[in-house]
């Protein structure tokens, strides 16, 4: 992101273009713009196991932050209950419409463990199953969960759930025949780029919408559908307030990226195992459920894992893993700072050593303003 201020501006800061890596070159270009807007999706990747793309490394809300642009809410995680536990198929999502036709949660030892958790059992909302899960999983040590859905025909099946059959089938599993295997995993991020309902940033001439964007249409918890209003609604706006604010004078030729005495990773395997070990704590220690010495262990890690991928950013020539894992640890820490600023459970943030919501004043926004 280039900004006024980061070209010696002192007043009147604003978003005037970005730097852009080219995959294929290796060189990365200037681009001059007088709007620009953050539609990057979201931060699953930041976990062990979620069903996003590999591309949601919470890049745009990486790129704000350092930009000057406060965050909000990223504490807020939604853990989908049942992605597919299989090594093909590491972020594919097992709809719960499967529980919604009967399909029941059972442990290795075929315990239906709903029963006593919640009056609904395998129906109930999603954090509650979530939770679960994550419990049973850290109770008896298994690497997963079952559903169960074995009580329906295979014509049922094949017929109700044709994709999340064929990908069963796929990996060696007939769902008529064996519960599915399946972990809860990061699916949306709640929280993000501070913006109006518009789109618009405190940052003039950046915008953001979609999951990336923190509007103020989700709350402690997701409704799908809401996701949609980010998405379509916001983007909407956003056009049409780009095209009718005014446009400001043309910046001047804008400098281009100085890589400097940067030199080709020499050790590719540090970014891999940094990646790795990221994802890996998080999982552990800031993943469905939280403490407050987890989440302090995360964040004294963090801080060292931070300093480490500064250095090597600063001294290697751009790559996308690079960049990405810059922007992950980044996100990280936020979730982390997050999460140890709110002192209290709610919606999608659980903590055991604060287990029920503040009742002492209205629910507010965890906002993070850069230093």
């Amino acid at each position: 992101m280039i900004t006024r201020r980061k070209l010696g501006f002192s007043t009147k800061n604003r978003c005037v273009g970005v730097y852009v890596l080219d995959n294929e070159s290796g060189r990365v270009e200037t681009v001059a713009s007088h709007h620009v807007l953050l539609a990057t999706g979201g931060c699953g990747k930041v976990y062990l196991y979620t069903t996003n793309p590999s591309i949601a490394t919470g890049d745009g809300v990486a790129m704000a932050y350092r930009a000057g642009v406060p965050v909000a809410n990223m504490e807020f995680i939604q853990f989908h209950p049942t992605c597919l536990f299989h090594p093909k198929a590491k972020s594919f999502l097992i709809s719960e419409a499967v529980r919604g036709e009967g399909g029941i949660l059972r442990n290795a030892a075929g315990n239906a463990f709903m029963k006593g958790v919640h009056p609904l059992e395998s129906l109930a909302p999603r954090d509650i199953v979530a939770r679960a899960i994550d419990a049973e999983i850290k109770r008896s040590g298994a690497e997963c969960v079952y559903l169960d859905i074995t009580h329906k025909s295979r014509e049922f099946l094949q017929d109700r759930f044709p994709a999340i059959y064929a990908k069963c089938l796929e990996c060696g599993i007939d769902m008529a025949l064996q519960p599915i295997p399946v972990v809860p995993a990061a699916h949306y991020q709640c929280g993000g780029v501070m913006t109006t309902p518009e789109g618009r940033t405190e940052l003039p001439g950046l915008w953001a919408v979609g999951e990336v964007a923190c509007t103020g249409l989700h709350g402690a918890n997701r409704l799908a559908s809401n996701s949609l209003l980010e998405a379509l609604v916001v983007a909407h706006r956003a056009a049409n307030a780009v095209t009718q604010e005014k446009t400001p004078a043309p910046q001047k030729t804008l400098p281009p990226w100085e890589s400097g005495l940067a030199q080709d990773p020499d050790e590719l395997v540090v970014i891999y195992h940094n990646w790795r070990e990221i994802r890996q704590l998080m999982w552990d220690y800031v993943g469905i459920v939280r403490t407050t010495k987890r989440l302090r262990r995360a964040a004294s890690r963090l801080h060292s894992l931070s300093e480490e991928v500064r250095d090597y950013y600063w001294n290697c020539k751009m790559s996308c893993d690079l960049i990405e894992l810059r922007n992950l640890v980044l996100v990280a820490s936020l979730i982390v700072d997050s999460a140890l600023s709110r002192r209290e459970s709610r919606g999608l943030h659980f903590t055991l050593d604060y287990p029920h919501p503040d009742s002492s004043e209205p629910p507010s926004d965890t906002v993070l303003r850069p230093g």
